[in-house]
């Protein structure tokens, strides 16, 4: 019961992966609230942890919805008085190609995954500064980290909450606040019609939701991006080259152009820290090429 007595919020839990991240962090021990915009799924799944001996509580509210979000913050409080752990799981697909979609289907997109988290995150983040310890995880998605047809305000969104991520796992890191992102490969409503039957019956979401226990327990990582599906676990990282200097004279722009192979050479390549680092490696280039000395175009 490595999560005994931790109280856990997941939004989307009505049904599909959000379902089995809850039914997962119940049975590690955790109390868990249960979110989803359907009030009937949301009591199902609850009410179905409750039968297995687990403290739960349903929540139907968008997640975008401040003041319901806070509502359900303040509910998780006054039955146990405090929240370890939230997990950003609630979304929906508006798939087109970029020419075909409309501008109210990217931004409804971008209201849910990224502003619904950001909502969430924001209604439990002061009272996770307050008790020094929180774990929240943000799901994104391979259409982020690498791009999928037909998906850009998905994809939009999915990256956008990585760099919500990294900054807020800076932020949160002297209140022992770990911020982590998991990115599913899941078979669940929002993927029916997009992948073969003998590919679905793989990704069962219950195949996935191991991966957050280490993604919030005591001695989680913070800023880690983990993949999941069909039982297989990878780490994704965005990551910096070494570059080449080529100077700031006329001839710059050419020598950018020509220095492609060196610039985008990954040997050698390091994670960031912190976004400051390509500033500074920036800088320590220059005035180690002073007076200017170019790369050889």
């Amino acid at each position: 019961m490595q999560l005994q007595d931790r109280v856990a919020i997941v939004t989307g839990a009505g049904g599909g992966l959000g379902k089995a991240h809850a039914e997962l962090l119940a049975g590690l021990g955790a109390k868990l609230l249960v979110n989803d915009m359907n009030d009937e799924a949301a009591e199902r799944v609850a009410a179905g942890l409750r039968a297995k001996g687990a403290q739960a509580l349903a929540f139907a509210a968008s997640v975008t919805d401040e003041a319901r979000i806070g509502e359900m913050v303040a509910q998780a409080m006054s039955a146990w008085g405090r929240v370890d752990i939230l997990v950003n799981n609630a979304g929906i697909l508006r798939d087109r190609t970029f020419a075909k979609m409309t501008l109210a289907e990217f931004r409804e997109v971008i209201d849910v995954h990224l502003i619904g988290s950001v909502v969430c995150t924001k209604a439990v983040w002061e009272i996770m500064r307050e008790q020094k310890y929180g774990r929240v995880v943000m799901t994104t998605s391979s259409s982020g980290l690498f791009g999928n047809f037909g998906q850009s305000n998905y994809g939009a969104a999915k990256m956008a909450l990585v760099g919500l991520m990294q900054t807020l796992a800076l932020e949160g890191e002297k209140y022992d606040i770990r911020v982590n992102c998991l990115a599913p490969t899941a078979a669940t409503a929002m993927t029916g019609g997009l992948m073969s039957q003998d590919t679905l019956d793989r990704l069962s979401p219950e195949l996935v939701s191991p991966g957050l226990l280490a993604l919030v327990a005591e001695d989680a990582p913070t800023r880690a991006i983990l993949c999941a599906g069909a039982g297989h676990f990878a780490q994704a990282n965005i990551t910096l080259t070494s570059g080449a200097f080529v100077g700031a004279d006329n001839g710059a722009a050419e020598r950018v152009r020509t220095n492609w192979d060196r610039i985008s050479d990954r040997t050698g390549d390091i994670v960031p820290g912190y976004g400051f680092v390509q500033s500074e490696r920036e800088v320590a280039s220059a005035a180690a090429n002073e007076p200017a000395k170019v790369a050889n175009g």
